[in-house]
């Protein structure tokens, strides 16, 4: 067996990044930059007042000045008179661009206008609400990187800089098989002893929650003929992700079946808990993560490789998943030699954020995986741990899940 880092590793080793397509801004959100995004406009473009208020020269601003009003300049209408003189203002909104010979902003609130005449009730400050030309950015100026997931906040700052469309990575496509004859999709005859699969359901959320698009694949018998044909339809996609069949039991055929169109298999023990029996190799170009068919065990795989592999398909770093301390609300027994990964509730406590675990940990129990908030990290051999420990969790919410 090896460890949930090497195994990690390798399955990153070998991954490329998806090829890069323009789209349009407006669907550009969650998707991933492939080149610097750099500024075509300096904004503002020349200077702008901050404030609803007037135009006019600082020394001519002082406490009961009487100024002469002679316009206004909306925003969008830039004032196309003469540079102002001593004792003269323009009347200004937020936006508005300064008038050639201001330098100081009059507030409204610190002015009394009377026809054409406006008294200054507040003395003005030389640059005070006034927001300069290039004080965001300039022309040239990048403005986001490559290897970035678009925020709301980027589409905001791309749209700022004139960029109608954005040249990002191709969501990556990944191909989802649940495989075993005891299974049944949701809605569908449910055969003698079968299950109802949850598994393509709950791994095709994982993938979009980490930005790419899923292809749920019919479920394929235990059949050799059967599994082979399914691993055909899977042609054309970044990566193909089965359920179920991965070990090397009587009934687990996806190996076998695999075999017959080229799998050259990497690993398929992890020295982990739940999620032992996880398979990676190739068929040619597509690499195929083999995941357990037990739920629990097939989501929590999905979080610690699945997603990492997708995060690098779509031109992100692929990494592990984020941990943050939190302090035990119960005591855990020493761990064996397999790394496991406890679902808990998290709360805020006096101390900080506070983990418990729950009793039962059995890989099949789906419902006490949706009402966990995080999972505990237990390091192989790790010792016990009393209540108050500090321990590592990975926050569910956190990775959109």
């Amino acid at each position: 067996m090896i460890s949930v880092v090497e195994a990690r590793a390798r399955i990153l080793a070998g991954l490329v990044p998806t090829a890069a397509e323009i789209v349009a801004l407006a669907e550009a959100w969650g998707r991933v930059s492939s080149l610097p995004v750099v500024a075509r406009l300096t904004q503002p473009p020349r200077d702008v007042s901050a404030m609803d208020g007037y135009a006019l020269r600082s020394e001519a601003g002082g406490l009961g000045a009487r100024l002469q009003l002679v316009g206004s300049a909306p925003a969008g209408h830039p004032w196309q008179g003469a540079p102002l003189r001593d004792n003269q203002t323009v009347r200004l909104f937020t936006g508005s661009i300064v008038p050639d010979g201001a330098d100081a902003i009059l507030i409204q609130e610190d002015a009394t206008p009377d026809g054409d005449i406006v008294r200054v009730d507040e003395a003005v400050r030389a640059g005070r609400h006034i927001r300069r030309a290039g004080q965001d950015f300039a022309a040239g100026d990048t403005l986001i990187r490559p290897a970035r997931r678009l925020s709301a906040r980027d589409i905001g700052l791309a749209a700022a800089g004139n960029h109608p469309w954005l040249t990002v990575h191709r969501r990556p496509r990944v191909a989802i098989l649940a495989t075993g004859d005891e299974i049944a999709m949701p809605g569908e005859p449910i055969p003698p002893g079968g299950i109802v699969s949850s598994n393509s359901h709950a791994l095709a959320a994982l993938v979009r929650a980490s930005g790419g698009d899923p292809i749920v694949l019919p479920v394929a018998a235990d059949d050799r003929i059967a599994l082979a044909a399914a691993a055909d339809s899977a042609a054309g996609c970044d990566l193909l992700v089965t359920t179920g069949g991965a070990s090397v039991g009587e009934h687990d055929l996806v190996q076998a079946a695999f075999s017959t169109r080229g799998l050259a298999v990497d690993f398929w023990k992890i020295a982990m808990r739940p999620g032992k029996p996880l398979m990676f190799g190739r068929l040619g170009a597509l690499p195929v993560i083999g995941l357990p068919g037990n739920p629990v065990s097939s989501m929590i795989c999905g979080i610690l490789f699945v997603m990492p592999a997708i995060q690098l398909l779509s031109g992100l770093p692929g990494e592990a998943p984020p941990v943050v301390a939190a302090r035990l609300a119960a005591p855990l027994p020493a761990n064996d030699l397999r790394a496991d990964h406890l679902r808990a509730t998290l709360r805020v406590a006096a101390g900080g954020l506070e983990a418990c675990a729950f009793d039962r940990q059995d890989s099949a129990m789906l419902r006490l995986l949706s009402l966990a908030d995080g999972l505990i990290l237990r390091a192989p051999h790790a010792p016990a741990a009393e209540a108050g420990a500090v321990v590592e969790v990975i926050r569910l919410d956190t990775l959109g899940l």
